[in-house]
C-alpha cells in the first residue's frame, strides 16, 4: 500500500523571501514591546497608590498579578501559535493588542475632572465601584494590564521560532529522499522493492550526509549568530527601560513617562508589519496539541505489544518527508504508539492512519520524547536564573561582558579551533550552558568575597548601625563579580534558546522559544523562596537574618556563600543530566539513518 503524502510543514516561500535581510525587524519587534513595558513596571506601584489611592499591598498584588500574567501567557501564545495560527499572526496579534493596551494606559493619566481620586499628602482613600467614574477609570487600567499580558504573550511566544524560519533550512527535504522513504515502508510484501529501496536510501543518505556537511555548518551558525544578536537585543532592552523610561517618567510626569511605551510600541508594530512581504511564513499543517495527547493514549491503548529488541522486525507508521523512519530506544514505551499491527485494520487504503488515537507516526512520538527528553537539562535552567535575579538590573558590565564574548567567540575563538582542527568546529550548547554555570557559581564567590570585605570595613567605621553610610571602599570591587555573570549570561542563555530550538522539532519552535522565559519565571519564584527560608531560619532564637534589611549587622556575604554552593550543586546535577541526555538530536537522526542502512543491507 502506498502512505499518503503529509508534509511536516507547508512549503516555504521562495528563497528570495527570508534571510537576514528580514531579521532587523523581528528583533526590533520585541526588543521595543520589552523595552516598552519594562519601562512601565518599575514606577507603577507608585503610580497606582499616588494617583489612584490604592494601598502599598493592593498595588503590589496587582503588578505581581500582571507580571505573572505576562510571564505566563508566552507559554499558551506558544501552543496556540504552533498547533493553530502559525507565527507571523500570532506576533502580529500580539503587536496590536499590546499598543492597544498601552494606550489604554497612557489614556488613564489624561486629567479628566472628577476622574481620579484626591490625595491628601500620604492619605489616599481606597477606590471602590461606588466612586462611580474614578473606579471606572482603575477598571480601565486593570484592563490595559490585561491586554498588555495578551500581547506580550503573542509576541514573546513566537519571535525567535519566527526569526529562526528566515534563515533555518532544517527539515527542507528533497522530493527523492521524501519518495524512497515512502517506498521503503509502502512496497515491503516485494523482496526486489525492499532492496532497491533499501540500496537508494543508503546511497542518497552516504551522499547527502556529505554534500550537505558544509550546509548545515553555514545554517548551524548563521542561527547561532541570530540567537546571541536577539539576546544582546533583549539585555539592552531591558537596561534601557528600567533606566532611560523610568528617567523620563520621575522628570516629566506620568503623561510623558507613559507616551514614551505607547510611541516605542507602535514603532515595535509599523516595523513588523511594514516587512510582512519580506518574511517567510509557515502555517501550521497539525495540531500539536492533540498530537501530543493522542501519542499518550495511543500507547496506553498498545501496551500489550511487545517490543522487539532492535525495533527492525516491526514496522513504524511514518510520514512521507520525515527525517526518521523508525522512533529512538530511550522511553521506548511510547515506541508502541507508532507500530502498526495490522496493515488492513490500522491504515486505510491510501496509506492514511484510520484511527490517530490507536496509531501515530512516527514523528509525533519523537516529538513528545523530545519535550520530555530536555526537561531535566531545562530544569538545571531555573536554578541559573535563581543566580541571575540576585541584581537588581542588568548593570552596563554585563553588557559590555556580554559584547565582548559575542566577539571573541565568533570572531577569535571558533576561527582559532577551526584552524586547529582543519575543519568548521564550534562548542557545543550543552557545553556551552555548562560554562554559564561555572561563571554564575564563579560569580558568587567573588560576592561574597567583596561582601565580607565591605561589612568588616563597615564595622570598623563604626556604621553597623548605619546601612547608608558610604565605606571607604571603591564601587569598582563590583566590577569582577559584574563581569561574571555577564559572561553566565551570555553563555548559558543563549546556549539554552539555541538547544531548546535545535533539540525540538521545527513544529515546535515556538514552544522551544518559551521554555528560556518559562524557566526565567520560575526561577524568580525559586529565588524569592529561598530569601524567605534563609531570612526565616537564620533569624530564629532572636538572630539576625542574613538577608536584613541593615546589610552591616547581617550576613549577605554568607547568604552568597550559599548561592554558590547551590550552583555548585547545580553544576554537578548538569553535568549528570548532560551524560544521561547524550547525544543531541542532529547526531541521534545522522545515527539511525545510517544504522538503518546497515542494518537493511545486511538483512
Amino acid at each position: 500500500m502506498k502512505l499518503k503524502k503529509m508534509p511536516l510543514l507547508s512549503s516555504p516561500q521562495p528563497r528570495t523571501k527570508g534571510g537576514f535581510k528580514a531579521l532587523p525587524f523581528i528583533i526590533a519587534n520585541e526588543a521595543l514591546e520589552r523595552l516598552a513595558s519594562q519601562g512601565l513596571q518599575p514606577n507603577m506601584v507608585l503610580y497606582l497608590t499616588q494617583e489612584f489611592g490604592l494601598q502599598a499591598v493592593g498595588a503590589a498584588t496587582a503588578i505581581n498579578l500582571w507580571s505573572a500574567a505576562t510571564n505566563f501567557m508566552p507559554v499558551i501564545g506558544a501552543f496556540v501559535a504552533d498547533s493553530y495560527t502559525g507565527r507571523f499572526p500570532m506576533i502580529a496579534f500580539g503587536s496590536v493588542v499590546s499598543l492597544l493596551g498601552m494606550i489604554l494606559l497612557w489614556v488613564t493619566t489624561i486629567d479628566i475632572p472628577h476622574e481620579k481620586p484626591l490625595c491628601s499628602g500620604s492619605n489616599c482613600t481606597n477606590i471602590s465601584p461606588s466612586q462611580g467614574s474614578a473606579s471606572h477609570l482603575l477598571y480601565l487600567l486593570y484592563f490595559s494590564f490585561g491586554l498588555m499580558a495578551i500581547g506580550a504573550g503573542g509576541i514573546r511566544s513566537a519571535s525567535v521560532a519566527f526569526g529562526a524560519d528566515q534563515i533555518d533550512k532544517r527539515g527542507i527535504s528533497t522530493n527523492s529522499d521524501a519518495n524512497n522513504s515512502t517506498d521503503n515502508i509502502a512496497n515491503n510484501s516485494t523482496e526486489n522493492n525492499v532492496n532497491n529501496s533499501t540500496e537508494n536510501n543508503v546511497n542518497n543518505s552516504t551522499e547527502n550526509n556529505v554534500n550537505n556537511s558544509t550546509d548545515n555548518n553555514a545554517n548551524n551558525s548563521a542561527l547561532r549568530k541570530f540567537f546571541i544578536w536577539y539576546y544582546v537585543a533583549y539585555t539592552v532592552s531591558l537596561l534601557l527601560g528600567a533606566s532611560f523610561v523610568v528617567y523620563i517618567q520621575e522628570r516629566y510626569g506620568w503623561k510623558v513617562g507613559f507616551g514614551i511605551p505607547v510611541l516605542f510600541m507602535l514603532l515595535s508594530a509599523i516595523l513588523f508589519l511594514l516587512a510582512s512581504r519580506i518574511y517567510i511564513k509557515y502555517m501550521v499543517s497539525k495540531n500539536l496539541i492533540a498530537g501530543l495527547v493522542q501519542v499518550i493514549v495511543a500507547s496506553f491503548r498498545n501496551r500489550s505489544i511487545k517490543l522487539s529488541s532492535s525495533g527492525m522486525t516491526q514496522i513504524h507508521y511514518y510520514i512521507e518527508g520525515s527525517s526518521m523512519s523508525r522512533p529512538t530506544e530511550n522511553l521506548r514505551c511510547l515506541n508502541k504508539a507508532c507500530i502498526i499491527r495490522d496493515s488492513q485494520q490500522n491504515l486505510t487504503p491510501n496509506g492514511t492512519d484510520v484511527d490517530r488515537w490507536s496509531v501515530c507516526t512516527v514523528d509525533q512520538v519523537e516529538e513528545l520524547k523530545s519535550l520530555i527528553r530536555i526537561m531535566p537539562i531545562w530544569s538545571t535552567a531555573i536554578f541559573m536564573s535563581v543566580m541571575m535575579s540576585q541584581g537588581s538590573i542588568t548593570t552596563i558590565f554585563s553588557i559590555v561582558s556580554m559584547g565582548l564574548w559575542v566577539y571573541l567567540y565568533i570572531r577569535v575563538l571558533i576561527p582559532l579551533l577551526s584552524k586547529i582542527k582543519g575543519r568548521p568546529v564550534s562548542l557545543n550548547p550543552k557545553d556551552r550552558m555548562g560554562l554559564g554555570i561555572l561563571f554564575s557559581c564563579l560569580s558568587m564567590c567573588v560576592a561574597a568575597i567583596v561582601e565580607m570585605n565591605r561589612r568588616n570595613i563597615a564595622i570598623k567605621e563604626g556604621y553597623s548601625d548605619n546601612p547608608q553610610a558610604v565605606v571607604h571602599m571603591s564601587a569598582m570591587w563590583l566590577v569582577p563579580q559584574s563581569m561574571l555573570m555577564g559572561f553566565a549570561e551570555a553563555f548559558n542563555f543563549i546556549a539554552q534558546i539555541e538547544f531548546f530550538y535545535a533539540e525540538l522539532p521545527r513544529s515546535m519552535s515556538s514552544i522551544a522559544s518559551c521554555l528560556f522565559t518559562l524557566g526565567m519565571s520560575a526561577g524568580n519564584l525559586v529565588a524569592s523562596l529561598i530569601v524567605n527560608i534563609v531570612d526565616d531560619v537564620t533569624k530564629r532564637g532572636n538572630g539576625v537574618s542574613w538577608v536584613a534589611t541593615n546589610i552591616n549587622k547581617g550576613h549577605y556575604d554568607y547568604y552568597c556563600w550559599l548561592l554558590a554552593g547551590l550552583s555548585f550543586a547545580n553544576l554537578v546535577y548538569f553535568g549528570v543530566c548532560h551524560k544521561a541526555y547524550g547525544p543531541c538530536r542532529a547526531e541521534r537522526i545522522k545515527h539511525s539513518t545510517l544504522e538503518d542502512g546497515v542494518l537493511s543491507r545486511e538483512s
